[in-house]
Formats: C-alpha cells, sequence, structure tokens
C-alpha cells in the first residue's frame, strides 16, 4: 500500500487528544486486565492439571494481601476513569459563553446550516480556525446524528427539540460530517464537509456571495408579520410578558415553579404557549405549531435573543 491506513482520523479540534489518550488509556488497561486473567487461567491449567498423585484438591487459605490488592487496584482505575471521563464530558457538552452561534437543521437527506450573519450552507459548513463554535441543532423529520470525527464530536439531533454540541478547530483544512444514526434509504448519502478557515479568508468568505439578512434581522420581520409585537410590548403592558432581555433569564410560572428561558424554552413557547404560562399572565397567546417552519423558528429565536434591555428603553422612549 502507498499510504498506511491511520490509527485515527486527524486531531484537528481542542477535545481530540484528550478524547484520543482516554481511549487509549481504557484500552490499555483492557488489554492488560484481559492479558493477566488469560495468562492466570493457561498457568492455572497447566500447573493444577489432572495427574496421578495430584487428584485431591488441598485447602487453601486467605490470602488478605491478595485480596485487598485485586479490590483497591480496580478500584483506583475505575476512579480514574470516571473522573477524568466526566471531567472531558462537561468540558465538551458546556459550550464557552463567547462561542460563535450556528444553528443546524437534520433533514432526510441533508444537513442545512445557518450563521447568525445570514449565510446559510447545506451539507457544508465554514468556521474559522481558533474561533469556538456552538451548533444548535433540531431536526425536521427523525433522528439523525451529527458526527466530525477529525475533532471527535457527535451529538443527536432531535425531533421537536433542540440539542447543542460546540468545537474549536485548530488546524487549517477539509474534515467530513457525517450522519451517524440510521435515518433512511438514503443515509449514507447524508454528509458533507467542514472547512476550517483563518480569521482573513472567513472574513472573505462571510463578505462573499449574495447580501443577506442576518438571523436576528429576518427574525424581527417575522415577528412583525406574525402580529407578535400587539401582545409582547417592549413596556411590559402588553397582553403577554415582554420578550426585552428575556433570553438567560429565569422566568416564574403559574405553578410557582422557575425555567431558564435559554432557546428551548422560547420554541416550546412558541409552538406550545400553554406547556408554561408564565405567572401573572393569562393562557391566550395561539399555538404556531405547523405555522412556523423550523428554520423561520430559528430566526425568530435569533431575533428574541437579540432583544437586549437598551433596545427595549429606547422604544418606550421613541413612542409617542
Amino acid at each position: 500500500m502507498e499510504h498506511a491506513l491511520p490509527w485515527f482520523p486527524e486531531e484537528a479540534s481542542t477535545v481530540a487528544r484528550h478524547v484520543d489518550l482516554l481511549f487509549l488509556f481504557l484500552i490499555g488497561v483492557s488489554i492488560c486486565f484481559a492479558g493477566l486473567i488469560f495468562g492466570l487461567i493457561a498457568w492455572f491449567a497447566v500447573k493444577y492439571r489432572s495427574r496421578p498423585g495430584h487428584l485431591r484438591a488441598e485447602a487453601t487459605r486467605t490470602h488478605i494481601g491478595l485480596e485487598v490488592a485485586w479490590t483497591v487496584i480496580p478500584l483506583l482505575l475505575t476512579s480514574v476513569m470516571f473522573v477524568w471521563g466526566a471531567k472531558l464530558f462537561f468540558g465538551v457538552y458546556n459550550p464557552p459563553p463567547d462561542a460563535m452561534q450556528i444553528f443546524v437543521v437534520g433533514k432526510q437527506w441533508m444537513w442545512k446550516f445557518q450563521h447568525a450573519e445570514g449565510q446559510r450552507e447545506i451539507n457544508e459548513l465554514h468556521v474559522p480556525i481558533g474561533k469556538p463554535v456552538r451548533l444548535t441543532m433540531i431536526s425536521e423529520d427523525v433522528i439523525h446524528d451529527l458526527f466530525v470525527p477529525a475533532f471527535r464530536v457527535k451529538m443527536d439531533v432531535l425531533p421537536g427539540r433542540y440539542t447543542t454540541m460546540w468545537f474549536q478547530a485548530t488546524r487549517v483544512g477539509a474534515y467530513h460530517l457525517f450522519c451517524s444514526q440510521y435515518c433512511g434509504t438514503e443515509h449514507s448519502k447524508m454528509g458533507g464537509w467542514v472547512y476550517v478557515m483563518s480569521p482573513v479568508d472567513y472574513q472573505k468568505w462571510l463578505s462573499g456571495g449574495a447580501t443577506l439578512e442576518p438571523l436576528a434581522v429576518a427574525g424581527g420581520r417575522l415577528f412583525e408579520r406574525l402580529g407578535c409585537m400587539a401582545c409582547h410590548q417592549a413596556n411590559d403592558s402588553g397582553r403577554g410578558p415582554t420578550l426585552i432581555g428575556l433570553y438567560g433569564k429565569r422566568v416564574k410560572l403559574q405553578t410557582g415553579e422557575t425555567v431558564l428561558a435559554d432557546e428551548a424554552y422560547l420554541r416550546e413557547s412558541i409552538l406550545k404557549p400553554n406547556a408554561k404560562i408564565v405567572a401573572g399572565y393569562q393562557p391566550l397567546m395561539p399555538t404556531f405549531d405547523g405555522l412556523v417552519s423550523e428554520e423561520a423558528m430559528v430566526q425568530l429565536v435569533s431575533y428574541i435573543k437579540s432583544l437586549s434591555p437598551l433596545q427595549g428603553a429606547e422604544e418606550t422612549e421613541n413612542k409617542p
């Protein structure tokens, strides 16, 4: 063969090496214990085989040191595995607060990516090197799974619910992305590429091509077209609560519970407004289930996330 097959995909993200080291540690421990167990089995089989003069079993005594050793050593090894794996898990599934936001919609059999600046891609994703990227994902039909082997990240993409994952690319290049959950007859074709670019090249890519509305701007236009402003006013005097500064806050419900106003809460409130009624308000909001596509939902969520308290104060002052 001209080129030897690699043991692992290329390491192209900040977590790739950490995932590989943990994997190698688990494999090494498994090989050591498997070799020890099978070696002892073979040694005992030969040493204590049936032969003349050795047909009667001898009485054995408990060896305290041996008992302690085979209890403490596995306990320490499994504790290391747990702590190491938990630390890596929380690091992989908690994106940094400054991560750039990209929305992903999975559909048989393609990946649709939407950048905050308005760019849209199908089966291709352009990102800058050295910048944390947070993917907020949802499916339009069945369960998919976004997997980028070179980044060592993968996550189920579910219908009706947002899931998130993040990565920070460390090498410029093109890397395969796959759907690793069987999703239908053309599952094998549901793939694409992640293009990692230098910051300068990424900015050139963003500014190239057709001029598109940022997601928040498009969401604001949709917000007006659906008539949402009639109830959700900036001064909190409408029939519904104000949306200014809502994202990221704790919301008190009629039941006395509090929930975090994240992307999932915003989506549920639009599609199933009676699921969680805000304290002090009546369940008057109509459902938009079936009226708003997942891509339009991304625009609405982006618009609500962009509403800052400062913007709400300005809107109130400008009212006649």
